[in-house]
């Protein structure tokens, strides 16, 4: 009896925990931000951090590979970045079921996705069903009855230009293949192995166009299963993969074990809000944690090294795929405070370039699809100071940081002020790892870079101060580019005072001149709290997160006439037209405005404090979930109410700011009104 009782409990017990992940998967909108340039999103079906992201892709198409709003497709492919802009990177591998020669449509009334799986039916009768592991796609077709599986690979399929690419079959049921390509924007290459395996016979027939046919000896049966293991950037990682260990999980199982990683992630952060409001915060959630890849386990310890070399992970697991220049400021704050764990591996495997070989953009030699790394120093300083990565783990890169300063660009006055941040940040890391004359003479450095431009630029406002590029500006105009380097706010005081400065950033948002399409002034709205008026954030933030408001500025220019709208919106148009979502910069951007908590200056760990999106958010500081942060609204009627105060463990937070080491040790955070 005893034994059946508890038979009963562990099988109510799983029945709640499959309930609880189906419930905060559906909370998940795989198709918000995916059409037109609307985001530049895909609804593919990928791990938390992994290699693979398999899906669809449009013709035309737009950066990601899909658009919800064009239907025909070339392929399903297995790997994409998530809305990084230009022409996209990824897109590789790509399969079509069914005859060459044939053009295919979503049906998109059968089209269906959550985290970790895809499936829709196809305008040729052929079912599609996706998920996937770390590194391996699995594709399910099943065909319509009587006609026989046909899947034409394109081995040359790229979203950007193929420098090589080569296919070959090994047996009646596997093959391998090469591409090398170019990376977003043309810059640099990655180096992607893959074997290919199917469940059923095949034999390939070359098409004239270089695409490779495999038909299918299924014998009767309509369903037919490709698996593609992808390498980081190691050959020999799979010359004596086994099939059996390919095969050993059913695609249910699979599908099960990518849903399970999802809700772990995602339940880490209990929110409240309406429908909408909490399908925005998760789908934004699950967005920060695409990428870095993962490209080293259990079983593939070597990666491809920017020098080209053969590498092995000794001590940590490394990752790969970087987007810096976006993701520093939101994204990788989020991971930090979210996965204290894995973080420490991110970040080692960040500090591993200095020591292989780092450029701005992709080197020729990436393991996986890249983009960009600036602002690495200040990512690293911010993961050593909230305590991710000890100051020894730090040293053998500390040359390479060095080697990079001297070489930062100084062409126009947006790159000057990046690289005084950048000098701010070298020298509060030579601080933090005791080589003092190098702290204060990069400290020095950045003050006198900043001290040279900012005034004759960015001080005296004048009429051209609302045009986009102007003076050589990247995506910016003047006054987004003013408030650039927070940590040299004191020495902006010295120059204009504080009531100056104050009365400015008020005219700043009175006007419109913010811009939520692009990430020059994101951290702006946070800004109020360093000049004495912290209450103004929250409703300020809110306005911008949840209503209809005009928007002067896309991401690379004025807009013809201002686009009045959501900036985050639940639906396929779901961000400002132009708005790149840049890999998780502007989702993680959203959960902090979400929990009242924001990064302003990467590299000091500390938030602002201001309300909340969401009147309760409860999350997880530690991987067992046992350390939680608590962050509640009292007595707030309207988002458009300014907080009286806020109380940290019930005691007063008169500056407005928490400090990260203190926020993770748990406690609860409230806003009286």
């Amino acid at each position: 009896m005893r034994i059946i009782k508890l038979f009963i409990l562990l099988l109510a017990a799983v029945l709640k925990v499959n309930a609880q992940d189906e419930s905060l998967l559906g909370k998940v909108n795989l198709f918000m931000g995916t059409a037109d340039d609307y985001g530049q999103m895909a609804p593919g079906a990928t791990m938390p951090f992994g290699m693979v992201q398999v899906c669809p892709d449009s013709n035309p198409r737009q950066h990601p590979g899909y658009d919800f709003e064009q239907p025909l497709i070339s392929g399903i492919s297995l790997n994409r970045l998530s809305g990084v802009g230009g022409s996209g990177c990824g897109g590789n591998v790509a399969l079509l079921p069914g005859k060459p020669g044939t053009e295919v449509r979503i049906v998109k009334a059968t089209e269906q996705a959550t985290p970790g799986y895809y499936a829709a039916q196809l305008s040729n009768g052929v079912e599609v069903r996706l998920t996937a592991t770390e590194r391996m796609a699995v594709e399910q077709f099943v065909f319509p009855q009587g006609e026989e599986p046909v899947v034409v690979l394109n081995p040359m399929a790229s979203f950007e230009r193929v420098h090589d690419a080569a296919f070959r079959m090994l047996d009646s049921q596997s093959a391998r293949g090469y591409v090398q390509s170019r990376n977003t924007c043309g810059r640099g290459r990655y180096h992607l192995f893959y074997r290919l395996f199917t469940d059923k016979p095949f034999t390939a027939e070359t098409l004239s166009d270089g695409r490779v046919a495999l038909h299918m000896k299924a014998e009767g049966q309509r369903t037919v299963e490709v698996r593609i293991v992808v390498s980081s950037g190691v050959e020999e990682q799979l010359t004596n993969l086994s099939p059996k260990r390919v095969w050993e999980q059913s695609f249910a199982q699979i599908r099960s074990h990518a849903a399970k990683a999802w809700a772990d992630i995602l339940g880490r952060i209990e929110a409240k809000g309406t429908k909408d409001e909490l399908t925005i915060f998760y789908t934004s959630l699950y967005r920060v944690f695409h990428s870095p890849f993962q490209v080293t386990d259990g079983l593939f310890k070597h990666y491809l090294g920017t020098d080209g070399r053969i590498h092995q992970a000794d001590g940590f697991q490394y990752y790969s795929s970087w987007s810096l220049w976006d993701t520093y400021r939101t994204k990788f704050p989020m991971i930090l405070l979210m996965q204290p764990s894995r973080s420490r591996d991110i970040m080692l495997s960040l500090a591993e370039l200095y020591k292989t070989g780092k450029k701005d953009w992709s080197t020729d030699f990436e393991c996986v699809p890249t983009v960009r790394t600036e602002h690495a120093i200040a990512t690293l300083l911010d993961a050593l100071r909230k305590q991710i990565v000890k100051p020894d783990e730090l040293r053998s890169a500390y040359p390479g940081m060095v080697a990079e300063a001297h070489a930062m660009p100084l062409k126009s006055p947006d790159q000057c002020l990046e690289t005084a941040t950048d000098f701010w940040a070298l020298g509060q890391m030579a601080g933090e790892l005791g080589y003092a004359k190098d702290a204060a003479r990069w400290q020095a450095r950045g003050e006198a870079l900043f001290d040279s431009i900012w005034p004759k630029e960015f001080m005296n406002i004048d009429d051209t101060y609302t045009k986009m590029r102007g003076n050589g500006l990247y995506q910016g105009t003047r006054w987004q580019y003013r408030w650039a380097a927070p940590m040299f706010l004191d020495r902006m005081e010295r120059l204009c005072t504080k009531a100056t400065l104050a009365e400015q950033l008020n005219t700043f948002f009175d006007k419109q001149l913010y811009n939520q399409g692009n990430e020059p002034d994101i951290h702006v709205p946070f800004l109020f709290g360093r000049f004495g008026q912290a209450r103004k954030t929250g409703p300020i933030v809110a306005e911008l997160a949840l209503d209809s408001t005009t928007h002067r500025y896309g991401g690379n220019d004025a807009y013809p006439e201002p686009f009045v709208g959501h900036a985050f919106k639940n639906a396929p148009r779901g961000y400002c037209p132009e708005m790149d979502e840049d890999d998780g910069t502007m989702s993680a951007w959203f959960v902090f405005a979400s929990m009242g908590l924001y990064p302003l200056i990467v590299g000091d760990p500390v938030y602002e404090v201001f309300a909340p999106l969401l009147d309760e958010v409860t999350f997880a500081t530690d991987e067992a979930g046992k350390t939680k942060v608590a962050i509640r609204t009292k007595g707030r009627t309207s988002r458009k109410q300014a907080p009286k105060r806020a109380t940290w463990n019930g005691k007063p937070l008169n500056d407005w700011r928490i400090d990260h080491n203190t926020l993770v040790k748990g406690g609860e955070l409230v806003f009286w009104y």
